[in-house]
């Protein structure tokens, strides 16, 4: 009968499965969208998803082995892992397209010149923003690039943010909408978790 030992079991090992995914999509979100605009609140994804994977092996070894003490903190984390991720996840969420842009021009600011270049090599750009000056290394090959077909003194590339901004709201949105419907999977871990605790394996008369 569905509901018993076993198939507790069996869902809490496939529920910490599913977390390995989950916490490896949140690092691929995460690195993705931070890769070029260094956004404050993204390496906090990574960083859930980094714990949730750790996480779900200690869930997998506690759900394997009925082990009272792994599932007990599985549990405590587990729960405390929901809250910080549903934060967070909201918190991408929430944030309009100006603080987006506030935060990625933070992030470009603080970002090293080498990796300045590889953006404006990527996005065939120069400067993060038009109305900032001298905020980008050399752009004297990108700007050989745009301006093929015109004289390099009168022609420069645009900058770099109206060709990421498409990229960083997509980061926050693909990031938050993750992180907000997997935080409920953790709360359903923690649930299935604790009525697992409870239940006797009928082969074995005391818990291991």
């Amino acid at each position: 009968m569905c509901g018993g030992f076993y198939c507790s079991r069996n869902s809490l090992i496939c529920l910490n499965l599913m977390y390995i995914v989950v916490g490896s999509l949140l690092i691929a979100s995460g690195i993705y969208g931070n890769r070029y605009t260094d956004l404050p609140i993204l390496p906090s994804i990574v960083g859930c998803g980094i714990v949730l994977i750790g996480l779900s092996i200690l869930g997998l070894y506690g759900a394997a082995k009925h082990h009272q003490v792994s599932l007990f903190f599985y549990m405590i984390i587990l729960f405390c892992l929901f809250i910080v991720q549903f934060a967070i996840a909201c918190s991408c969420l929430a944030v309009d397209q100006k603080k987006q842009i506030s935060f990625a021009e933070e992030g470009w600011n603080n970002i090293p010149d080498n990796l300045k270049e590889e953006v404006q090599t990527t996005f065939t750009c120069c400067g993060f923003n038009s109305s900032v000056i001298n905020d980008h290394p050399s752009c004297d090959a990108i700007n050989k690039i745009c301006c093929q077909s015109k004289p390099a003194d009168d022609c420069a590339c645009s900058p770099c943010l109206p060709k990421l901004k498409d990229l960083i709201d997509s980061a926050f949105r693909v990031s938050g909408s993750i992180g907000l419907f997997f935080s409920f999977t953790e709360l359903l871990g923690v649930i299935l978790t604790v009525r697992y605790r409870n239940q006797k394996n009928l082969h074995n008369s005391a818990f291991l």
